[in-house]
């Protein structure tokens, strides 16, 4: 099985698949490797990207929300989902206040906001959802949501990433995908916990994973693997953590592991 996470992994920073990856990653499938996407995203905004790749036609899956749903694309069925509850939701929302950064979160497929932003608008073009400004963020979310992301300056949202992860330590999961985006999710969510239950479920082994990221939300799953790779593009303390560093996402980075882990060594279909 090989992890791809999109952003700045996957896409290149025109935010397109190169013609060299997407070939690699559709000869993996026809030897019989699982490609599987696990990004931060919402499931609606990784449709295009997981169909580009076949997903469906290969029986495989999506990690989306970071991990906190898992949707088997070839019926497009939830296989497992951990959210947050309402009464969490509304609490993120007063920290987001007492912290003065922007907050969004996703109802069905829209972002919802109170206060329209940069950081939500990068969000929206990134997703390809709608944004809804709405009156009241408490009022409108009334159900479990997936996912809360809180938006800011980065060098003021490191800070608030600090205060969080101890506040709400052992209760919420706090990790930043961009310098400008804090994702909050429940605390058993992460890509690492996720792609563990999945290899369950399909009876592969951690050794029989690759997982690939650029992000620190992907060192969970980058950790899990049997081989975790880090972008060249990625922080040098994701680097470090990595098993093996590949180029960055605009010089098929993806696409030289496929090649490096895959087809040097597997010379027969699985």
């Amino acid at each position: 099985m090989i992890v791809l996470d999109i952003d700045d992994t996957l896409l290149t920073d025109e935010h397109v698949i190169s013609p060299r990856t997407k070939e690699a990653l559709l000869k993996a499938q026809d030897m019989g490797v699982k490609v599987v996407l696990a990004s931060g995203r919402p499931t609606f905004a990784m449709h295009k990207l997981a169909e580009d790749l076949l997903l469906h036609e290969y029986g495989s899956y999506v990690l989306s929300f970071n991990g906190g749903i898992i949707t088997d694309y070839r019926t497009k069925n939830n296989v497992y989902e951990c959210t947050l509850t309402k009464e969490q939701a509304h609490e993120l929302y007063e920290l987001s206040k007492k912290h003065d950064v922007f907050v969004h979160t996703y109802v069905e497929n829209d972002i919802i906001t109170e206060k329209g932003n940069q950081y939500t608008d990068i969000e929206g073009q990134l997703t390809g959802m709608a944004i809804k400004e709405v009156n009241s963020f408490t009022e409108h979310v009334q159900n479990d949501v997936v996912k809360l992301l809180m938006l800011e300056d980065p060098e003021k949202l490191v800070k608030v990433e600090k205060i969080l992860q101890q506040e709400l330590e052992g209760k919420i999961s706090v990790m930043r995908s961009k310098p400008f985006f804090l994702e909050l999710t429940n605390n058993e969510v992460d890509k690492g916990k996720s792609l563990n239950h999945l290899i369950q479920i399909l009876g592969i082994r951690q050794d029989e994973v690759i997982a690939i990221g650029d992000g620190y939300n992907d060192l969970p799953m980058i950790k899990f693997a049997g081989l975790g790779v880090a972008m060249g593009n990625a922080a040098d303390e994701i680097k470090q953590q990595a098993d093996y560093v590949t180029s960055s996402n605009n010089e098929d980075g993806v696409a030289k592991v496929v090649e490096k882990f895959i087809f040097e060594n597997v010379k027969s279909p699985i």
